[in-house]
Order: structure tokens, then sequence, then C-alpha cells
């Protein structure tokens, strides 16, 4: 029997666009009964290697272009009935510690609770997640032993493996976050999430077929 089409979701906390791909995923997985594998990488390490910078700074000073974005950012909200999103007044923030935390979520075998966790209160429930006690206390309060997986994301270990993972990224062609490969196949941003799905449908044919 073939084995089932591969979908990855590179992520980092940091993007709110990766914040609502994460909202809309299950909607196509539930459609697909594809499950997506979440990668997490250093939106930080992959601006660097690729010489890309954030939208708010390669948009400072250009007309139109950032209030346009707000209205296709809307559009994507209104269309998948969206409403739990929130700006982060503390936005842009430094996502090293949480990425790192994200990676020793997974050795731990919490990842799943917090992925959850940390895009809640970096996008639900706003707050400056870069302050090591502000994130003490909020992954606290989501149940977590967030003393251990800090204790544990200070190991060589997760910091050899995120940055691993961030330089695979960078290496199959990603430049941001959201980036999904469906296969081989790269897709950036949460608006090609209609081109992932079309492309999980089309490989799975092909790969039951052969």
């Amino acid at each position: 029997m073939a084995s089932p089409v591969k979908v990855e979701f590179l992520f980092d906390f940091g993007s709110p666009n990766a914040y609502l791909s994460h909202l809309v995923i299950p909607e196509i997985e539930h459609r697909t009964a594809v499950t997506f594998d979440y990668v997490p990488v250093l939106l930080g390490g992959i601006f660097k290697a690729t010489g890309n910078v954030s939208p708010a700074e390669s948009l400072r000073g250009i007309k139109n272009k950032r209030e346009y974005m707000m209205i296709e950012t809307d559009r994507f909200i209104r269309r998948h009935h969206i409403t739990s999103f929130r700006q982060n007044p503390f936005f842009p923030v430094n996502t090293l510690m949480l990425m790192r935390g994200a990676v020793a979520a997974q050795f731990g075998g919490v990842f799943e609770p917090y992925v959850r966790a940390g895009f809640h209160h970096m996008w639900e429930e706003p707050k400056k997640m870069d302050d090591p006690e502000v994130v003490r206390a909020a992954f606290r309060a989501s149940g977590l032993d967030v003393d251990g997986l800090m204790a544990r994301a200070q190991t060589d270990e997760v910091k050899k493996r995120l940055l691993e993972l961030t330089t695979d990224a960078v290496n199959r062609g990603a430049f941001g976050s959201p980036t999904f490969f469906v296969g081989k196949e790269m897709f950036f941003g949460k608006d090609q999430l209609r081109d992932v799905e079309e492309s999980i449908v089309e490989q799975s044919k092909t790969t039951a077929a052969s």
C-alpha cells in the first residue's frame, strides 16, 4: 500500500499568519484525511540566512501596500469565520525562547498542547512572550511544566535541533513563515492554503494510483 502524502507546516509563533493558518489547518485535515506535520523553525534565523526582513520593515515607507495587506487579512478572517485573533501590542516578539521550547516540547511528548498554548498567548490573549517571567506564567496557566521545558530548551540537544530544522527549511527554499510542503512542493503564506489543499488532493490521487 502506498504511503500517504507528507504535508508539513513550518511555523514560528511570532508570525500572525502562521497563527491564522493554524486555525484553518484542521478544516483541511478533515476534508483530506491527511495530518499536517508541525515543524518549528526560527523565523529570525530564516531571515538572517536569506536576507529577508519582516513586513514591518519591508513595507516601511511604501504607500498603500500595508493597508491592502490588512484588507487581505480581514478577508481571510471573514472567510474562515475567525473570531479569536487579536493583534499583539508587543509585536514583534523575539521568539528564540518560544521556539526552543517547542523543540523541547517535542522531545518531552507535549508538543500539541505547547503549540496551542504558544499561539493562544501570542495571538488570542496577547502577551510579551519574550519576557521569561511572562512566558512562565502563561504556560503555567495552560497547565504545562514550563520550568522543565525551559530548562530542557537550554540544552545543546534542543539548540542543535532547532538550528537543524531552520537550516533545512532554508535549504529547501523557505524564506519566511508560514511555509508549507506537500511532498516536495513548497507554498508560502496563509493565502496559499487553498493551493495546499488542492496539491494534497492531487498528490494523494497519484500516490493511491501508484
